[in-house]
């Protein structure tokens, strides 16, 4: 007998079956994860400085230079205008030789507040500063 093809039939296109293939997947990944060492990794150990307060001398080791929110530059909370800024480091590392400059200015302060003042500390020579930010 002959197969007669029936044009309304669609013809079944031969799929390929992807279960078992992803059971070996996942057998193998339990594997991998079971007999996986893991290694406790080792930090450095930090030194960290001794914070009695027979540690506190009575000279101050930084410059702490405020700018507020309104632009206002201080120096030991008082107000002070950014062409002193250089005498007033110079004088402070004279004294304090191995001290630094920390420049600690608020979130909302101007950046070109900020640019004078480190302009005015860079002038110094060999003086190094460092800026901190804060909120209120």
């Amino acid at each position: 007998m002959r197969k007669r093809k029936n044009k309304n039939n669609v013809d079944d296109k031969a799929e390929i079956d992807l279960t078992p293939m992803l059971d070996v997947v996942f057998i193998m990944l339990i594997f991998f994860i079971v007999t996986a060492s893991f290694l406790n990794e080792s930090t450095i150990p930090l030194n960290q400085p001794d914070v009695s307060p027979h540690s506190i001398t009575d000279k101050p080791s930084s410059l702490v230079i405020n700018i507020d929110a309104t632009d206002q530059v201080k120096i030991e909370n008082r107000r002070v205008d950014i062409r002193s800024i250089r005498a007033l480091v110079s004088q402070f590392l004279a004294e304090n030789p191995g001290a630094s400059t920390l420049i600690r200015a608020h979130e909302q302060a101007s950046t070109e507040k900020y640019v004078a003042v480190a302009n005015q500390i860079r002038q110094v020579s060999g003086s190094q500063y460092l800026l901190v930010t804060y909120r209120e």
